[in-house]
């Protein structure tokens, strides 16, 4: 496992003109100990943007070396300083940069996170912090990412026996 993330743009993936980026909603089940059925709770992880300026989902560049799974699970640690198990893809959104005159073709998938890493690669540029859904969903900074969060939280209230169905790709 690296403790370094990577730089460059030189394996960075694009399609008609889109970089294509990939991240995922890294989430775990807390138990509610007021509740005497032992209710879960599902908290997701939110990170602060590298200016600082909002919170998201961790995401970044989708690399040639790597399957879609591989650069989301490594963006992830790269960022929030977790680790997992990288879940079936949330679907597929196109957007426009706000900050640069670019367009993204971005990829999410949902983490179960198994560990929580004291040091991790982006510590020093970034915050995280667990939150409920809907604390997530009002603050998160990119309309896509909360279209997105809207999709895991229908799948975990599902039966477990049932498997995700599949998702249809928006334009």
């Amino acid at each position: 496992m690296a403790l370094v993330s990577r730089t460059g743009r030189h394996l960075q993936r694009y399609n008609k003109g889109r970089r294509q980026v990939v991240g995922c909603i890294p989430y775990r089940y807390k138990v509610n100990p007021e509740s005497s059925l032992e209710e879960e709770e599902v908290e997701v992880l939110v990170i602060t943007s590298q200016k600082g300026k909002g919170l998201l989902f961790p995401k970044g560049g989708w690399e040639s070396d790597e399957s879609l799974e591989e650069a989301a699970s490594r963006e992830t640690l790269e960022e929030a300083g977790v680790l997992g198990a990288v879940q079936g893809g949330l679907g597929k959104w196109f957007f426009k940069s706000k900050t640069r005159d670019s367009y993204y073709e971005g990829y999410l998938f949902p983490l179960l996170v198994e560990e929580q890493l004291d040091f991790w690669p982006e510590m020093n540029v970034r915050q995280r912090k667990w939150m409920s859904i809907k604390e997530a969903r009002e603050v998160c900074l990119h309309w896509w990412m909360k279209e997105a969060l809207d999709i895991p939280v229908l799948r975990l209230e599902s039966s477990p026996s049932q498997p995700p169905q599949k998702l249809q790709e928006e334009e």
